[in-house]
């Protein structure tokens, strides 16, 4: 289709070639681009093959006439304007040819300036009508793709007159509020808002201003349609003014506005609130929100003048409860004991979780200590009760410290630090209890944390020693395995033995790095041993709990034996019950794994829980030993007596290798013999060596059994 810009085309019908070349030139030195026909029937051929702008057509041709030429282009609907020239001089041939279509009528002879004005006059009118139909297709088109647009915005689109009824709204409103479209349109806007929203929306959904001063994202209840439920919209609105005369004030016609559904927004908003100042698992307030009220309840006792109290709560024994019954079990506990906890608040008091199994109560006024007693003591109270998780019968009592505002701290920080001391002591005094901070419980808070700086500068100081310790076979005295054994060589604190300081690593974390550095240096020093030919049957290492469940441990081991060029069957990993006991970590699987590059497995600690013998076919245990605990009253004592024979006759039925921890009388050693039991380790044989010392043991090959 040609454009408005291009040069018109236009088409001379004459069936004298003298006329039709005269017309052809004659528009030629007028600037127009021309094309000419003998007659009807190739007009209209020539109109099949291209478009023209403006026909001059003659009406007396001798094969097909003007006014069938016409009949033609109307019929065919030819986006053309056709000029009649003719010598017919009637009136009646001019007005039949206008009523077949003609835009104009002129004729012969025509004068020249006649013909050039009306060529312009009916291009320049064909120019307009197509300039007016672009325009009105565009107008369409707008309108056509604004209606779609509002339709199917997302967004609530209304507009209401000058009375705040509704004019219009898109069809939105079927979707977002549950209304019929045509049933809104003229009720008042207040009909759709929520009743207490009602004043707030007056000046919001019927705007009335149109500048900067428009209120914006402004948040409204509104009831989806007949349901219960209430939505929240956000609306943004202005208002619609006619102009008048000018220098007369503009007549306020309505309000346009926009409102958007942020319910789902809000409700995600809410929840990422309640989530940053909640805990999940219990619902109760999180640290960060009870540090707000602590702050609140500080400047409030400030202003006043009034106490206030803070407790710091640890459950004892529930680290043996999720290691024994797993944390799903642990998860419904907390659960539980929050809601325990719930029942002795008072109005106005704040109870949060820190994390783990603590948390801390805020009472906000209190008139004197007995007060914070009370409380305390019904907790304790409330906690002698057992809880029934799963058909488990739980006894878990409550260590509880107390700090009091202003007496031991006038800050948050110091206050929960102070409650938190008075909490460690109260479970060093035999837990189950309460305790009020005093100055002096500081030191021993200080030395536990100064424990701890010192363990991590001695990792860093290789501080860390290995000993070894003989493991003897009772009938013979020779030497069946030997025990890596780690010392803390302080230069601060001494020499101290793994009791002292292993149970801290172990709540720390620091257990991992020193159960590597053990792992480590044995493997280092079992490669020294067979690479000179004395290598004992056995090395056996202690694998602490944290180290195992670590996701990469079954590889490490792994790679320390490529390493060392060593094999697994050197070595015996010894683990206690609580790991047995803790089967959320994969920690089957991951024994299974050990024994399959020939590690076997020893259970330490033997006989001191409740649940082990169960788990003995389940886990691929080899050796059980028997607890040193047992051993001081072994002989003469008929109950730890009993337990030990026991516990030979179990390994013997179940075909397992049994060791004797801790034996240091010979009385004890020869009731082991005559018990069968297989192997013995204690100061009796032989005191923990250095590297060098049993290896130059090991040299002599000879019998460890005490001399008679």
């Amino acid at each position: 289709m040609q454009t408005l810009t291009e040069r018109p085309m236009i088409l001379v019908v004459d069936d004298e070639p003298h006329l039709r070349n005269s017309l052809s030139s004659i528009l030629d030195l007028h600037g127009y681009a021309s094309s000419t026909a003998e007659g009807g029937r190739s007009a209209l051929q020539a109109l099949e093959d291209h478009e023209f702008e403006l026909i001059l057509l003659d009406l007396g041709m001798p094969d097909i006439d003007g006014h069938k030429v016409m009949e033609r282009i109307s019929a065919e609907q030819r986006d053309t304007c056709v000029i009649v020239i003719s010598g017919d001089i009637s009136i009646d041939s001019a007005i039949s040819a206008l009523r077949y279509g003609a835009c104009d009528y002129l004729k012969k002879p025509y004068d020249t300036n006649e013909l050039m004005l009306k060529i312009s006059n009916a291009l320049t009118r064909r120019r307009l009508e197509k300039e007016n139909k672009l325009i009105n297709q565009h107008l369409k088109e707008s309108e056509r793709w604004y209606r779609y647009m509002v339709n199917n915005s997302p967004d609530f689109i209304y507009t209401l007159d000058a009375e705040g009824y509704i004019t219009f709204c898109n069809d939105r409103i079927e979707s977002l509020l549950g209304y019929d479209k045509n049933t809104v349109i003229g009720k008042h806007f207040s009909a759709l808002i929520y009743p207490e929203d009602i004043e707030i929306s007056q000046h919001v959904i019927k705007e009335r201003r149109t500048d900067g001063r428009t209120i914006n994202n402004v948040e409204i209840r509104i009831p989806h349609g007949a349901e219960p439920n209430l939505l929240t919209l956000e609306f943004s609105s202005f208002g619609i003014y006619e102009d008048n005369t000018p220098g007369q004030p503009s007549e306020y016609k309505g309000t346009y506005g926009v409102a958007r559904d942020i319910t789902e927004r809000k409700k995600a908003s809410e929840l990422i609130m309640y989530q940053a100042y909640h805990d999940l698992l219990t619902g109760l307030a999180n640290r960060n929100l009870f540090r707000d009220h602590l702050e609140l309840a500080i400047a409030q006792a400030r202003r006043f003048q009034h106490k206030l109290a803070l407790m710091f709560l640890d459950l004892d024994r529930f680290k043996h409860v999720n290691d024994t019954l797993g944390h799903t079990v642990g998860d419904l506990l907390l659960i539980e004991v929050a809601g325990r906890l719930k029942n002795c608040l008072r109005e106005g008091d704040t109870l949060a979780r820190q994390g783990g199994d603590e948390f801390t109560l805020l009472l906000s006024h209190i008139d004197s200590q007995e007060n914070v007693i009370s409380a305390a003591d019904k907790i304790i109270k409330e906690f002698s009760a057992p809880f029934y998780i799963n058909g488990h019968e739980l006894y878990v009592p409550m260590s509880i410290g107390i700090s009091l505002y202003p007496d031991n701290g006038e800050t948050i920080d110091a206050l929960i630090k102070n409650a938190d001391i008075a909490m460690y002591d109260s479970k060093a005094k035999g837990r189950n209890r309460y305790q009020m901070y005093t100055p002096n419980m500081n030191a021993s808070f200080d030395q536990r944390f100064s424990l701890e700086i010192q363990m991590r500068k001695a990792l860093e100081r290789n501080e860390f020693q290995i000993v070894y310790q003989p493991q003897i076979h009772v009938g013979t005295g020779m030497i069946s395995g030997i025990e890596s054994l780690v010392r803390w060589a302080s230069p601060l604190l001494g020499y101290l033995l793994p009791l002292k300081f292993i149970p801290l690593a172990e709540e720390t974390g620091l257990i991992v790095p020193i159960s590597e550095f053990i792992l480590e240096s044995t493997f280092k020093q079992t490669q020294l041993w067979h690479q000179s030919g004395l290598l004992p049957p056995r090395i056996a290492i202690n694998i602490s709990f944290r180290h195992l469940e670590q996701e990469s441990f079954v590889d490490y081991i792994s790679n320390l034996l490529s390493l060392y060029e060593l094999s697994g069957s050197m070595f015996e990993m010894e683990i206690n019950e609580t790991t047995l006991l803790n089967e959320g970590n994969h920690i089957v699987e991951k024994l299974h794994a050990l024994t399959e590059m020939g590690i076997k497995i020893a259970l330490d600690d033997f006989g001191t829980g409740y649940s082990s013998m169960n788990y003995l076919k389940k886990f691929p245990i080899g050796t059980i030993k028997i607890d040193q605990s047992f051993m001081p009253k072994f002989v003469g004592d008929s109950d730890n007596e009993s337990i030990v024979t026991a516990i030979c006759s179990l390994a013997k039925n179940l075909k397992l290798n049994l060791i004797a921890e801790g034996v240091e009388l010979a009385e004890q050693y020869h009731l082991l013999h005559t018990l069968d039991c297989n192997e013995a380790q204690g100061y009796l044989f032989c005191k923990p060596l250095s590297g060098q010392e049993i290896t130059e043991l090991l040299l002599t090959k000879s019998s460890l059994l005490p001399r008679h």
